[in-house]
């Protein structure tokens, strides 16, 4: 159960925290003390992608989006965040948001998505953050932007925050079971030319992002979303399900498309390199109004599980030679510029793709220390790194480290593990994390380090705008708060009454 493992603010330095990780049979490089830029700062090296300088090796991650309209254009929350992440002194900003490329491609009804009428609506949610990182830096040299180009597939609520309308590219065995999907209903499945005319509006959407002045476009590939989806249909029939080859099409002919009408803009893809079978709680294990720890979904019938960089007769084992000749293809083929490296999916398997002390609403106790997780997924981008040279790669599972986050995001940048740390959770609590690192060598705001309390995650869960609840007072003090007390104290009656057997 989690109350086993060590909180990460209990150990008090970097020794004592070392040590605790070589217990764990954690081998991860970690820096004795933070430097800043002018002490030489590893993450404060400049790094080439593609015709751009980067500035610094600090990124935020583009983060789903709660809070727009529900005519997708973004609301006050949302500039508020994207203004934050201007002044958080990272100079990579991937996607910003997950914006989707078209309506009913929405993972809620308030995430910001393509439409004619919502285009200056965007330039000035660009312009905000351009704004702030000049007048907070002096400059915007060294500034990469991009937008985060997405369908959310099988986990589609464009209507209604509770009721999932999912599109998908093929009938799952487990995650159909998981999320109410009869395996012989076909009206979910994309066709083949939908999926050609989706492509189309993926191309529109970076026309507008290119119009605005988006450096960059990420078309997404992780998380269980559609592109994710499709890089494991390998039982779907025609062109898009089979061989590497047609499973990447939707990807393929997306970047030819952009490349053709969007001349001198940069493509990357975030992407989940490695998946698992869905997990749930222990029903044995859990008590009183605690959930038991993750244990997988039964794989057992599946002859040849459906997952992408893991093994198909077992997958809670790894197997990279898919997402190693994917990326080999984005360097050598597609000419995308650079990767933002993730794995799993939040919907299914947390633990894999978000490490947390404390579990979303939906989630379960972890199944194993969290840190074991984010050094997992730094070891994988640390093979593929070396697999796949010269192809410029964003690291994730960073925050969980907490106020040791920056000794091993330095560490990890010199030893060559990966070229640039992402900041997902952590800039929504502390977003300016990265300027006092390399301003200051230190963590100037030590309060706000997320601990991972999973409230940003629990609330639009529960219908309700995302942000940190804990710590970030603009939340605290918002109606939404009170409401998400609310909808916590329900769980935990409901779970009393079920660990009781009601």
């Amino acid at each position: 159960m989690a109350t086993t493992y060590k909180r990460v603010g209990h150990f008090k330095d970097v020794p004592t925290f070392r040590k605790h990780l070589h217990y764990l049979g954690v081998a991860l490089p970690m820096d004795d003390r933070i430097l800043s830029a002018a002490q030489g700062s590893p993450m404060a090296q400049p790094l080439k992608v593609g015709h751009m300088a980067l500035g610094n090796r600090w990124c935020i991650h583009a983060m789903e989006g709660w809070d727009g309209t529900t005519d997708g254009k973004p609301s006050e929350h949302t500039t508020r965040r994207w203004k934050h992440f201007g002044l958080s002194g990272a100079k990579l900003i991937w996607g910003g948001e997950a914006f989707a490329v078209q309506a009913d491609g929405r993972a809620n009804p308030q995430q910001i998505y393509y439409r004619p009428e919502n285009h200056e609506a965007m330039r000035g949610l660009f312009d905000t953050l351009i704004h702030a990182h000049r007048d907070r830096f002096g400059s915007t040299g060294g500034l990469i932007v991009g937008l985060q180009l997405t369908h959310s597939g099988r986990f589609c609520k464009p209507n209604d925050k509770k009721k999932f309308e999912p599109r998908i590219a093929y009938h799952h065995p487990l995650l159909d079971k998981k999320f109410g999907i009869k395996p012989d209903d076909h009206s979910v499945l994309f066709t083949d030319s939908e999926l050609e005319q989706l492509i189309e509006n993926y191309i529109t959407a970076a026309k507008m992002a290119h119009d605005i002045g988006f450096h960059f476009v990420d078309v997404k590939h992780c998380h269980g979303y559609l592109g994710h989806e499709l890089l494991s249909a390998y039982h779907r029939p025609g062109k898009f399900g089979g061989d590497l080859t047609n499973r990447t099409r939707f990807l393929r002919e997306i970047t030819q498309g952009i490349h053709a009408a969007c001349p001198g803009m940069m493509i990357g893809v975030r992407l989940s390199v490695f998946d698992r079978p869905p997990y749930h709680p222990d029903p044995a294990q859990a008590s009183g109004d605690k959930l038991g720890p993750g244990i997988p979904d039964d794989f057992s019938a599946i002859k040849e599980y459906p997952g992408f960089g893991c093994s198909r007769t077992n997958p809670l084992e790894l197997d990279l030679a898919e997402p190693i000749a994917l990326l080999k293809m984005m360097r050598d083929e597609l000419k995308i510029e650079m990767v933002n490296l993730s794995a799993g999916s939040p919907y299914y398997v947390p633990h894999i793709q978000r490490p947390a002390y404390f579990p979303p609403s939906d989630g379960y106790q972890p199944p194993e220390d969290p840190l074991v997780g984010c050094a997992r997924q730094i070891d994988v981008v640390r093979q593929l790194k070396h697999a796949v040279p010269g192809l410029p790669m964003v690291g994730t599972a960073y925050t969980y480290f907490q106020e040791f986050l920056p000794h091993i995001a330095q560490a990890v940048v010199r030893e060559g593990w990966v070229d640039v740390v992402g900041l997902g959770r952590m800039v929504l609590s502390y977003p300016d994390l990265p300027a006092d690192c390399d301003e200051f060598g230190e963590l100037r705001k030590a309060k706000l380090i997320c601990r991972t309390f999973s409230d940003c995650t629990t609330a639009p869960r529960s219908g309700i705008i995302s942000g940190c609840y804990p710590l970030d007072d603009y939340y605290k003090d918002r109606p939404e708060a009170e409401e998400l007390k609310g909808a916590k104290t329900a769980l935990r009656e409901r779970l009393k009454v079920m660990n009781k057997g009601g």
